[in-house]
């Protein structure tokens, strides 16, 4: 039986804290059976933030003209760290040596573990770096008290598929073949995580390490992850429709981001553009999949998780109620972020 938990509550140990939904039909999402915790059926969301999302998820917005602009919007108001954090900014060699791939290395104020988390970070692989993504890099290493590698990859349409993806893989397999360049001890001690395009590469670099014969990572986190190739109102995924238009995310910017990745869509079907495609997902890395309520991405999210759960991986699908798609990037206070930081971190210290 694949099960679905749905996080609401904030309060720990709480009788009500979440509700489990139990997914009885691996072809779609449907909400079979709900175990009785709590007679929760969603949030509701603050009407100031539904307005300021209406206004982001406008059509006009066209992402294929508009990312230079939006990449320049980023930097502007991009976190910086604060004095004293530390910090460590690195490079790994590309392989064919045409290149460097900045790595920037958080540290928790209070380690708890000396397990690493190598992090890629969304953007539909067109926007955000690891100086847009500074801020959330800093409350992940604290909030799970360990240390984080952000990936910094080559981004389309610049460098489409596969360019960001090798650099992703790179990164990850130095690390793992090359324990000596973090201190670890072991190779399970890294746990790869990205979130939304990242999430879509930390999946596809678990893929890609296993074809390849590698070491493949013990645990993979994928937050909100794209996992599909059709974005538009054929996609099998009923999310699209309902949550495609006014939440901030809108299924055109995420069809817009597929195709600058993957200007082919005949290629937009290879598994490692969309892992959910993936005819054998057999020794994949304990993965824990976060979804959003609100978010277009939802159930193909979900569906990657039950697919790899169907081929014998373990797995835990977890939803965030009441959020929206991109919260990772909220203020660590956040209702989304305390929710979603308890379930990463239960799924981190589990054996």
């Amino acid at each position: 039986m694949t099960y679905l938990i749905i996080w609401k509550s904030m309060k720990r140990k709480s009788s009500t804290n979440y509700i489990v939904v139990y997914l009885d039909n691996p072809n779609r999402i449907t909400h079979a059976e709900e175990k009785e915790l709590g007679s929760w059926k969603g949030k509701t969301m603050n009407p100031l933030f539904r307005i300021i999302l209406k206004l982001l998820s406008s059509p006009k917005i066209d992402m294929q003209k508009d990312y230079v602009w939006v990449r320049r919007m980023q930097q502007i108001f991009s976190g910086k760290p604060k004095k004293g954090y530390r910090i460590l900014d690195k490079k790994i060699y590309s392989k064919d040596q045409t290149h460097d791939i900045p790595v920037r290395i958080f540290y928790p104020k209070e380690p708890l573990n000396d397990d690493v988390l190598v992090f890629f970070h969304g953007g539909g692989w067109v926007i955000g770096d690891i100086d847009t993504y500074t801020t959330a890099c800093i409350n992940m290493a604290d909030l799970t008290g360990r240390v984080v590698y952000s990936v910094d990859y080559r981004l389309a349409p610049e460098y489409p598929y596969p360019s960001g993806l090798e650099d992703c893989y790179r990164v990850a397999e130095t690390l793992m073949t090359h324990l000596e360049l973090s201190g670890m001890m072991e190779a399970s001690q890294i746990t790869l995580i990205g979130d939304s395009a990242g999430g879509n590469l930390a999946a596809a670099v678990s893929l890609m390490l296993r074809d390849k014969g590698k070491i493949v990572p013990t645990k993979q986190i994928l937050l909100y992850p794209v996992t599909y190739w059709n974005h538009t109102e054929s996609s099998p995924f009923e999310s699209i429709r309902t949550n495609g238009y006014k939440y901030g995310l809108t299924a055109k910017k995420v069809q817009e981001y597929m195709e600058m990745y993957e200007p082919n869509l005949a290629e937009r079907k290879n598994s490692y553009v969309a892992p959910l495609m993936t005819k054998d997902l057999t020794h994949q890395p304990k993965t824990l999949v976060i979804t959003a309520e609100f978010d277009p991405l939802r159930d193909e999210g979900e569906m990657y998780g039950i697919a790899l759960r169907e081929a014998g991986n373990e797995v835990v699908i977890q939803r965030i109620g009441g959020a929206v798609h991109g919260f990772i990037t909220y203020p660590r206070f956040a209702e989304s972020m305390t929710a979603t930081y308890e379930a990463i971190n239960i799924f981190l210290n589990e054996d």
